[in-house]
């Protein structure tokens, strides 16, 4: 049985087979900050000395991302922790935005090796990151392994979508990681500010983290079941069986 080829987005090309049968999706970016942080990653990538390399930078991401994991953890007997951990997601944002950027500018991409090593190493970074935010006790081990396992599920269901439909969305509702590391430097800011800050709502009390976390881990799950729906659904239309 054979299958027509899926339709993509107006103003988003075909993707192109590489040897091996790997393509190298194109990349939907539609985030708030989208516009800037293209033109700031590519004057930085301009800059970069010609020693500096794609690996260099995304062993540079996730050291940033251990350190801040081991900060939160630090920020339970010292609250300078917390500003520990505003540093290192800035040096993640750097290393973890800009090895990719710099492959594309410089015309050395190694697409099957980069999706994959990129990406589990996102994996490991969010669940370094989260283990240090449980064990900072800013938040509970519950909320922790609910956005743990919510980010799991949205990176399976983007995978899944850049192999079955060819396009690698990188942003939901206009945001991608580089604002959750803003909205999380801002709440670090806020605990650093204030000890143990609270919320009330509808007659309950929650911690800063945990009400936030709970938001966040929610809209991801939802985002996933609502992704599921509808290319569920496209590709049901596209392999109809006649």
């Amino acid at each position: 049985m054979t299958t027509r080829p899926l339709p993509l987005a107006p103003g988003v090309a075909q993707a192109k087979p590489k040897p091996g049968g790997f393509a190298s999706a194109p990349r939907v970016q539609t985030s708030l900050l989208a516009a800037a942080e293209k033109r700031t990653l590519l004057w930085l990538a301009e800059r970069m000395p010609r020693w500096v390399h794609s690996d260099h930078l995304t062993v540079l991401g996730m050291a940033a991302m251990i350190f801040a994991g081991l900060s939160y953890w630090w920020s339970r007997y010292n609250r300078y922790g917390l500003l520990g951990v505003i540093v290192c997601l800035a040096l993640n944002w750097f290393g973890d935005s800009l090895d990719g950027t710099i492959a594309r500018f410089r015309d050395c991409q190694r697409p099957r090796y980069g999706f994959y090593v990129d990406h589990m190493v996102d994996a490991f970074s969010m669940l370094v990151l989260l283990a240090g935010l449980a064990l900072s006790g800013y938040m509970s081990f519950a909320v922790a392994t609910l956005l743990l396992v919510a980010y799991l599920l949205l990176a399976i269901e983007v995978y899944l979508t850049t192999y079955t439909i060819g396009t690698f969305t990188l942003s939901f509702f206009r945001f991608s990681p580089t604002e959750l590391r803003i909205v999380l430097s801002i709440g670090n800011l806020a605990l650093f500010l204030q000890n143990h800050p609270r919320v009330h709502c509808f007659g309950h009390v929650y911690s800063l983290f945990d009400f936030g976390g709970t938001i966040g881990g929610v809209c991801m799950l939802v985002v996933v079941l609502v992704s599921f729906v509808r290319n569920t659904h496209r590709l049901y239309v596209e392999e109809r069986i006649r």
